[in-house]
């Protein structure tokens, strides 16, 4: 199967402050704030939400392609990704624009100071779908995950004309986006990706049911937090599948990507829903366990020993063919 994933490519920028902000605020000056923190560190990661998915797809061999724009400074973090699995060869480079960045600042008390430059993302509009296809051979299926806001509408529009299959996948842009556009987002999809809560602003943003989105989608796939994930079809009763056990809970950042990886690898390899969902779960563990979004090793011989202890034997077999 090849599958191309569309989305967000960024670097986190972190810093940690050692005092609390609010004591550095002077109740009657909040109109003329000019406030510089002098921090302690500086931690800069790989992100953005095709990227997390891509890369892991690539740690399990599925060989993913990744569609998305990024500036001239993206020649380190394509290697990255081109290291680890990763065709990045359908990404756009921007001339004039840098990669997206987030930069944010914690203070004691966890409170964050952010900035998110959006960058060389807008230019995810420009990329036409057709031209990936054409170049590795044919899709067969497009996961359009949150990204430039016109480019998602664009790369839906363009599936469907297509006929070309695509999983709906708003996360952070569904916030900004109003029913009409979500409506528009979801119509036809194979899969519609969200977690608990964004199910239910999906459902008042565009006024329809759950029977009714159920009706237009392939399978609806919900994610529950600690508790797993929840996949249902029309007609057809659910699928819950849960979390192995977790050796630490390190940072939630970036769990939910490699779910949709785990998952998306498992339709790849052609297993079930069922199976897919349980190796989307064990991937996003690691993740868990781990500072970062693209800072785990997946050691097959280890992956395979927690899925076989949560899952079972049967579903370590019809997986374990494909790690190997």
């Amino acid at each position: 199967m090849r599958i191309a994933v569309t989305g967000s490519i960024a670097t986190d920028h972190l810093m940690t402050f050692p005092g609390r902000f609010a004591d550095q605020l002077v109740a009657d000056q909040l109109h003329t704030v000019s406030l510089s923190f002098l921090v302690d560190t500086l931690d800069v990661r790989r992100g953005g939400v095709g990227a997390n998915i891509c890369f892991g797809m690539g740690q399990l061999g599925t060989g993913p392609i990744l569609v998305g724009a990024a500036g001239s400074d993206f020649d380190e973090y394509r290697a990255w990704l081109d290291r680890h699995g990763v065709d990045t060869a359908s990404v756009r480079i921007s001339e004039v624009l840098h990669t997206a960045r987030f930069v944010c600042t914690t203070d004691a008390d966890h409170n964050q100071i952010g900035s998110f430059y959006t960058g060389a993302m807008s230019e995810a509009r420009q990329i036409e779908l057709q031209s990936v296809a054409d170049r590795v051979g044919g899709l067969d299926l497009v996961l359009i995950g949150a990204d430039d806001p016109e480019a998602m509408l664009r790369h839906t529009e363009e599936c469907r004309s297509r006929g070309i299959p695509f999983a709906a996948d708003f996360s952070q842009q569904i916030a900004r986006m109003n029913g009409d556009e979500i409506r528009i987002l979801l119509d036809g999809a194979a899969y519609l990706f969200s977690n608990e809560y964004e199910k239910g602003l999906i459902e008042s943003k565009t006024g329809w049911t759950d029977e009714e989105i159920l009706g237009k989608v392939g399978h609806r796939v919900t994610t529950l937090g600690s508790r797993g994930v929840r996949i249902e079809s029309a007609g057809e009763d659910p699928i819950e599948v849960g979390c192995p056990d977790e050796e630490a809970k390190v940072d939630p950042t970036g769990v939910g990507d490699a779910f949709r990886a785990g998952f998306l690898s498992g339709l790849s390899w052609g297993v079930g829903l069922e199976r897919a969902a349980q190796v989307g779960c064990m991937l996003a563990t690691l993740v868990i366990e781990t500072l970062g979004t693209q800072e785990y090793t997946l050691r097959r011989a280890h992956f395979m020993e927690r899925f076989t202890k949560a899952y079972g034997d049967e579903a370590a077999t019809e997986v374990r063919e494909h790690l190997s």
